[in-house]
C-alpha cells in the first residue's frame, strides 16, 4: 500500500469543507498554507561519545486566534509534510473547541526506542534549544505527542527556563504535576475519546452498556479510552499495538492488558485472548472502532470491510479521504480526530491557564470542565452536520474554518 501524503489529506479535507463557506479567495488561500516553518539539523552526543546529526521541525499553521499550540513527536517516519498536516489539524481542533489557540506541531526524525535515557535527554534539550526561537508562553506552547512523555516535557521546560534564568512552566504543557503539570492531563485525550464515543452512540440510538469496542493503538490514548469505556459498561473485544494485538469476543480487562504489556512488552501473547493483527482488528466484529495509533490506518481497501457502526478517531488523521467517502456511503458514523481526540489540548489549555495564574484546580474540576467543553462541541458539530446535510468531519471543519476566518477578518491584514 502506498501511503497518501498527510498534508494532501489535510488539504483535501479543507477543500471539501471550505466549499460550504462564503470565504474571500485571499482568506481561503491564506488558510491552506502554514504561517511559518522551521527545520533544524542539530548534533547530539551519544553514549559512545560519537556525535549524530538529527533533523527536527516546528510548524505554525495559524496565529489568528492566539498563540500556537501543538505536540512534539519522536518517530523515524516524521516528515515536514506530516508536521504541516498535524499543525493544520491542530488549528481546526482548537477552533472546534473554542480554545484561544492556533495550531502548531513539531517532530524529530528518530527512533526513541533505540536511544538511552541520557541520549534522549541530550536530543530533547538540543532540539528545545533549536526551536526556542519560536517557543514562549505567549507565542508557541509545545505538548506531548507520539513517543514523547511528561519527562520529555519537563526537560523542554527546564532547557527553556535555563536560557531565561528563571522557571517558565507555562512554556510547555503535559509536564509532571510537581513542576507545574495539571491533574487529569495524562488521561485527558482518552477521556475525551470516551465522551465522544458516548455522545455518538447516543446519536445512533445505541447503548454504551455492552457496546463492543475495538481499540487500535494501546498507548496512552488507546489504553485510557479502553479503561474508561470498560468502566462505563462497554465491552472491549480487541486491542492492538505496533506488534499486533489480542481478541476476545467475550471481553478483555484493560487493566490486565496494561499489566501484561508492561511485563511482556507485547499484547499478541496475552493468555486471555487470541492473537490478531492490526489490520485484522480494524475489520473485527465490533460496534465501535477506535483507531488510536498512526495516520492512514483506515484506507479505501479497509473501509469496505469495516464492520463497526461507529469510528471514533483517537489518532490524528487515521482515515484517508477515500475511506471517509466509503464509510459514509455504508452508513458508518465517523467522529473526526479534531473533535474526538481534542481532550488533550483542552486540558493542555487548562494547564497553561493554571501555570500563568500559579493557581491550580482539582482533578474533579478539570474533568468536569473537560466534559462540558466536549459535550458542547459535539452538540455544535452535530447541529451543523444536520443543518448542512454533511458528515461530522466536514461539519467540524466548517465550524473551525469559520471561526478562524472570522478572527482573520476582524484583525485585518497587516500592514
Amino acid at each position: 500500500m502506498t501511503e497518501a501524503n498527510p498534508y494532501e489529506m489535510a488539504l483535501a479535507q479543507y477543500d471539501r469543507a471550505v466549499k460550504y463557506l462564503p470565504l474571500k479567495r485571499g482568506i481561503e488561500e491564506f488558510l491552506r498554507a502554514p504561517k511559518r516553518e522551521l527545520t533544524v539539523n542539530f548534533p547530539v552526543r551519544m553514549d559512545d561519545r560519537s556525535v549524530k546529526i538529527f533533523t527536527g521541525y516546528r510548524v505554525h499553521h495559524s496565529t489568528a486566534r492566539g498563540p500556537t499550540k501543538g505536540g512534539i513527536r519522536y518517530h523515524p517516519g516524521v516528515t515536514l509534510d506530516e508536521v504541516r498536516a498535524l499543525a493544520m489539524w491542530m488549528t481546526w481542533k482548537c477552533a472546534v473547541l473554542s480554545l484561544p489557540f492556533g495550531g502548531a506541531k513539531g517532530g524529530v526524525v528518530c527512533d526513541p526506542k533505540r536511544l538511552s535515557l541520557q541520549e534522549l535527554e541530550n536530543l530533547t534539550r538540543r532540539y528545545a534549544t533549536e526551536i526556542s526561537v519560536l517557543m514562549s508562553p505567549e507565542g508557541d506552547i509545545p505538548a506531548p505527542d507520539l513517543n514523547t512523555t511528561p519527562q520529555i516535557m519537563a526537560w523542554i521546560m527546564d532547557t527553556y527556563s535555563m536560557h531565561r534564568g528563571y522557571p517558565v512552566p507555562a512554556v510547555v504543557t503535559g509536564k509532571p504535576v510537581p513542576v507545574g503539570g495539571s491533574l487529569g492531563r495524562a488521561e485527558a485525550t482518552g477521556r475525551g475519546v470516551m465522551v465522544a464515543t458516548r455522545e455518538a452512540l447516543a446519536q445512533l440510538g445505541l447503548p454504551l452498556q455492552g457496546a463492543r469496542v475495538a481499540v487500535q493503538g494501546f498507548g496512552n490514548v488507546g489504553s485510557v479510552s479502553a479503561g474508561l469505556l470498560h468502566a462505563a459498561g462497554a465491552r472491549i473485544v480487541a486491542v492492538s499495538d505496533s506488534r499486533g494485538g489480542t481478541l476476545n469476543p467475550q471481553g478483555l480487562d484493560p487493566r490486565a492488558l496494561v499489566r501484561h504489556k508492561r511485563e511482556s512488552g507485547r499484547l499478541d501473547d496475552y493468555p486471555g485472548g487470541e492473537p490478531i493483527t492490526n489490520e485484522g482488528l480494524l475489520v473485527s466484529d465490533c460496534d465501535v472502532l477506535i483507531p488510536a495509533a498512526l495516520e492512514q490506518q483506515i484506507t479505501a481497501a479497509t473501509a469496505e470491510r469495516v464492520r463497526a457502526r461507529l469510528v471514533v478517531e483517537g489518532a490524528n488523521g487515521p482515515t484517508t479521504p477515500e475511506a471517509d467517502a466509503i464509510l459514509a456511503a455504508r452508513g458508518v458514523l465517523v467522529v473526526p480526530d479534531i473533535l474526538a481526540n481534542a481532550g488533550g489540548v483542552v486540558v493542555s489549555y487548562f494547564e497553561w491557564v493554571q501555570d500563568l495564574q500559579a493557581f491550580f484546580w482539582s482533578e474533579e474540576e478539570i474533568n468536569e470542565r473537560l466534559e462540558r467543553l466536549m459535550v458542547r462541541a459535539f452538540g455544535e458539530v452535530g447541529a451543523t452536520a444536520r443543518d448542512r446535510g454533511v458528515d461530522l468531519r466536514t461539519a467540524a471543519l466548517i465550524r473551525a474554518i469559520e471561526r478562524v476566518a472570522e478572527a482573520i477578518m476582524i484583525l485585518g491584514i497587516y500592514p
